[in-house]
């Protein structure tokens, strides 16, 4: 069931599909609630989920010109008090990863378990800025050819032909995403700072589901992070690179799943 959160004067649009306890979907950079589809169908059988469309994607539009992941992480508390649920997990997919940490360090007593999806809790590299800042330039002069570009480097070479129809979705959704919106974010992700330091105090467990030839976050500047974790879980998919949803699906559906489980047996034991 598709809803609305008010949150600065703009609606936030999010779904809230299931019963009982909550996980919470945050797409990444592009994306929408839409993308969670096929994880929402089989997760809603035994969890109640909340996917949101995070300002700037999908039906919720932009504040200002800049979207701080902590602008992020705040609209996101104003979903999850308007379906008045108060502990769940959090699941960040890439920029929704970076949302979810500054979620974790705003509200840290609402989350029960946090997953990383590819994504990180480091900040930009200084390469990594300047990156933004020339691809910031790019779209300000077209961004439609680079949206469709940027979609099909999420994935895997050899996973293009045999996922045509998720590639196909996913550029359709990012397609929707207005040029501002795009620098909104860019922008944000840019000026992000490292949040290492929540992993290393989270008295929740932490799960990592890594591609192995995602381009975007180098797997290997994963193990550092892991370490830092009291109770940390990892899913390292062999044949997947950015999109491990669309590439891999049943075995993060399947560890996301034990893994909530996990996180809500723990909060039962408290």
């Amino acid at each position: 069931m598709l809803k609305f959160a008010e949150f600065k004067k703009i609606k936030v649009r999010y779904s809230d599909t299931g019963k009982g306890r909550v996980i919470v979907l945050l797409h990444g950079f592009l994306g929408s609630h839409e993308i969670w589809d096929s994880f929402a169908k089989i997760l809603s059988k035994k969890f109640r989920i909340i996917a949101i469309d995070l300002p700037g994607h999908g039906e919720t539009t932009s504040i200002g010109y800049y979207h701080s992941m902590e602008l992020l992480a705040q609209s996101v508390k104003a979903v999850v008090d308007k379906a008045g649920v108060r502990r769940y997990v959090i699941a960040g997919h890439s920029m929704g990863g970076y949302a979810a940490m500054a979620f974790a360090e705003l509200y840290p007593e609402n989350v029960s378990g946090l997953c990383l999806f590819n994504s990180t809790s480091y900040a930009d590299s200084e390469e990594k800025k300047k990156e933004r800042e020339r691809v910031i330039r790019l779209v300000k002069k077209e961004h439609r050819h680079y949206v469709a570009e940027v979609i099909s480097s999420l994935f895997a070479p050899e996973n293009l032909e045999k996922l045509k129809k998720e590639v196909s979705k996913a550029k359709h959704i990012a397609e929707k995403t207005t040029k501002q919106s795009i620098i909104n974010s860019l922008e944000g992700m840019k000026e992000r700072k490292s949040r290492d330091l929540i992993l290393k105090f989270a008295p929740y467990p932490v799960l990592f589901i890594i591609g192995k030839k995602d381009t975007v976050i180098n797997y290997e500047t994963m193990y550092p992070q892991m370490g830092l974790c009291k109770y940390p879980a990892v899913l390292m998919l062999e044949n997947a690179a950015h999109m491990g949803f669309y590439e891999a699906p049943k075995e993060t559906i399947k560890e996301l799943q034990s893994f909530a489980l996990r996180c809500f047996r723990k909060v039962e034991e408290e």
